[in-house]
């Protein structure tokens, strides 16, 4: 197994934040500087065609400041596969999310749309971007991924978050025998989707050669909830008489 697995910071939360008040606060470039000033190892955004959250002018912004990494998740639309190649950032991942769905919810069939995601795969090698593409842990779909030509997968790990609460953690094996497999095959390995700080441990320690995990929801939460203490007491310093 690999030693240190990278964390990129998807900050489409403090977008959706953002937006719900209109104007730029909170600030989605300052939140994204200080996550890599305290530490993330890279930025993720996820801007969607109603730009309900990451708006594309966001991706263009934001690639003047991130000086880890910057991976732009989506489907590759014509104006996504347009904004990725404008920006030109480290990694693309593509999710195969339909334009309403609140969230991501499935990877792809990579034997049904190979040929499709080899024309855009190589459009994005050819322009010096490293590609992933989201899959589920099933050993078809990760030889059906190699065939593409992606330098890597994404394991879409709902399953096993929604599986850990309850208590089953033996899922997490589907998701060792496709990052061997992956491994085997020559792809790196990402991992995504409602990993937190409860279930990204034993995670980490079942599934080899993990190059980087992907977490926004949860991790925006779980800071607004170990840091609210420290805010509040803030407050009520500057509030005594």
């Amino acid at each position: 197994m690999n030693n240190k697995t990278k964390l990129s910071v998807n900050i489409n939360k403090i977008a959706t934040l953002r937006n719900a008040r209109g104007g730029n606060y909170p600030n989605l470039i300052e939140f994204a500087q200080r996550a890599q000033e305290y530490g993330a190892d890279g930025i993720t955004i996820h801007p969607r065609p109603d730009e309900r959250h990451i708006r594309y002018q966001d991706a263009r912004d934001l690639r003047s400041v991130i000086y880890t990494e910057l991976n732009i998740e989506g489907n590759p639309i014509p104006k996504f596969i347009d904004l990725v190649l404008s920006v030109k950032p480290q990694q693309v991942t593509l999710v195969p999310d339909d334009p309403d769905q609140i969230t991501s919810d499935h990877g792809w069939d990579t034997v049904k749309y190979k040929d499709y995601l080899i024309d855009i795969i190589k459009e994005f090698k050819n322009n010096g971007i490293r590609t992933s593409i989201f899959v589920d842990p099933d050993l078809k779909m990760v030889k059906g991924a190699a065939a593409t030509g992606t330098d890597r997968i994404e394991l879409y790990t709902e399953s096993y978050a929604s599986e850990y609460a309850k208590g089953n953690k033996n899922i997490v094996h589907l998701f060792g025998k496709a990052a061997e497999l992956a491994h085997q095959l020559g792809l790196g390995i990402n991992a995504g989707h409602d990993l937190n700080l409860d279930n990204i441990k034993y995670f980490k320690e079942n599934v080899p050669y993990l190059d980087e995990v992907s977490i926004g929801h949860a991790l925006i939460v779980e800071s607004i909830l170990f840091g609210m203490e420290n805010v509040i007491r803030m407050y009520q310093q500057k509030l005594k008489a």
